[in-house]
């Protein structure tokens, strides 16, 4: 059976930088090529980082040797196929519409990660759920406020 806690930190990273990403850079000039260079980078260039940031928090607990290799490859892989499904979705519809879809499909992921563990955790679900889609909620409304910010003071220079 899965352990969520060894892939909750991976799944969420993936799910609310994908989000913000794409939220931030839908606006801007070639957007669909720009997010998915941006998605790939972080599947691969950011997942390393975190992933290699893991695996030394866990040697420094002491876990077993096991345990420190499932949680770097498990949260790699885990992050990588999240980010993946955001990129695809920037592949095969307009950034507007991607923005949408993906919005869609990551608060939906969100919500299930928050559910399984705030039931795993004994925590009511419901207000441990609305809890964290309001932070993703607003982590995608400041990534747009953000981009539209940029594209404003980057048109004028």
């Amino acid at each position: 059976m899965i352990n969520i806690k060894q892939f909750s930190i991976g799944a969420t990273a993936a799910i609310i930088t994908s989000m913000g990403l794409i939220a931030g850079l839908t606006q801007g000039v070639d957007a669909k090529v720009g997010i998915i260079t941006g998605l790939l980078i972080i599947a691969v260039a950011d997942n390393l980082s975190d992933s290699f940031s893991i695996h030394i928090y866990k040697e420094s607990e002491g876990a077993s040797r096991q345990e420190v290799l499932i949680s770097t490859f498990g949260n790699f892989a885990v992050r990588f196929l999240i980010v993946l499904t955001f990129a695809i979705m920037v592949m095969l519809f307009t950034p507007n519409v991607a923005l949408i879809v993906s919005s869609i499909w990551g608060l939906g992921l969100l919500a299930l990660l928050s559910y399984l563990i705030a039931r795993e955790q004994k925590l009511d679900p419901l207000r441990h759920t609305l809890w964290h889609l309001a932070i993703a909620v607003l982590v995608i409304a400041g990534s747009r406020m953000l981009g539209n910010v940029i594209l404003q003071f980057v048109s004028r220079s």
